[in-house]
């Protein structure tokens, strides 16, 4: 069982789960955001669960985001943070993976 499909089991059965390291923690010490305060930022604008989050280096914005997939209403959305101003460089459905 995959680890989306085990947080998913564990939210309808009313468990907690807490977050998992996200990828790309290395580029921490390169972000001005934490962690906390770009998935706050990334709930603020789609509400939800976060399935999965990722720091990484990519075109746009400063060149570095924290990545979100966030499910609500049986729809995983894609937030991308700039790591370094806090703005939401990306905010759409996923095509990919929806039930």
């Amino acid at each position: 069982m995959n680890i989306r499909k085990v947080l998913e089991v564990g939210l309808l059965c009313g468990v907690a789960t807490t977050a998992l390291a996200y990828k790309g923690d290395q580029y921490a010490k390169e972000a001005t955001l934490t962690i906390e305060q770009a998935r706050a930022e990334a709930i603020k604008a789609y509400p939800g669960t976060i399935l999965e989050e990722e720091l990484e280096h990519k075109l746009g914005g400063s060149g570095l985001r924290f990545s979100f997939d966030i499910r609500a209403a049986h729809m995983t959305h894609e937030v991308d943070i700039d790591a370094k101003t806090g703005k939401v460089l990306r905010n759409e459905r996923e095509n990919n993976n929806e039930d």
